[in-house]
């Protein structure tokens, strides 16, 4: 690969390169994190990797050559895992959890970061995971597929934007939002060929929910619980997002959402 080809830094620090086939690069994305610092970014170049990443309480900057050229995955764990990361951005890459343990392939905790043009598939859990009431990061123009339960879960007090992604072909939900105070901003999500429905808001779950595509899931375009409050309204709902090709119709409100997978 040519110097040309790596990406510029915008913060004007040094760029450290992952390549498992290059000796003189670092052979794994955790251990170039080790040793960056909070001006520096990770570069990594085409390949798979077998690896956790873990970032905390601090900003990080991670890219991948393209979600279709760069995969890491982890048999122990879910691939990634960010804990109180105050900005910074991720981009480029497919994580994967191909382990049998109930995790996520993308756990993001009070965090702040952008997540764009990433890939999140095969959790036993939810594909992502955006929790805490300090999480606040910007999950955008990702691809969260065949996943064991639902595609994005946002839950505890969390207010993520959540914007242009794809969530097909997951379990349970394409998005699912759960508990008072979690309140994200659904925008131009395109949630298809889920096994239940395109969007769940339940036990007192929030947020915006607006233009976007939920069609031909296996049962309605929007689900929620009368505790839910969605904005726009429910009756609304069909006006600024397109939830034709249901089976089961646009929306439905009912207070057991899980009844069908037994909860």
């Amino acid at each position: 690969m040519s110097e040309e080809s790596i990406p510029h830094n915008p913060l004007g620090g040094k760029t450290l390169i992952v390549d498992a086939e290059n000796g003189r690069c670092y052979p794994l994305p955790s251990a170039a994190l080790k040793d960056a610092g909070e001006q520096d970014q990770v570069y990594i170049r085409p390949g798979t990797y077998e690896d956790k990443v873990f970032v905390s309480e601090r900003p990080v900057r991670l890219v991948g050559a393209g979600r279709d050229l760069v995969q890491i995955f982890s048999r122990r764990g879910g691939p990634l895992y960010l804990q109180r990361v105050s900005g910074g951005r991720i981009s480029g890459i497919t994580f994967r959890y191909v382990g049998s343990d109930q995790h996520s392939a993308m756990n993001v905790l009070d965090s702040t970061c952008v997540i764009t043009q990433c890939r999140a598939m095969e959790g036993i859990l939810s594909g992502v995971v955006l929790y805490g009431p300090e999480c606040r990061a910007t999950f955008t123009e990702n691809e969260v597929c065949c996943n064991r339960e639902s595609g994005i879960f946002v839950f505890a007090g969390a207010q993520p934007r959540v914007a242009d992604n794809r969530c097909v072909e997951n379990h349970h939900f394409g998005i699912a939002v759960r508990d008072p105070g979690s309140h994200p901003e659904l925008v131009r999500n395109q949630c298809e060929a889920n096994m239940l429905s395109g969007i769940l808001l339940f036990h007192h779950g929030e947020g915006l929910i607006v233009d976007n595509i939920c069609r031909d899931n296996q049962h309605w375009g929007v689900l929620m619980t009368p505790d839910s409050h969605p904005n726009p309204s429910p009756q609304e709902l069909p006006k600024v997002n397109q939830l034709e090709r249901n089976p089961r119709g646009a929306y439905a409100i009912s207070d057991q959402p899980l009844a069908d997978i037994g909860r």
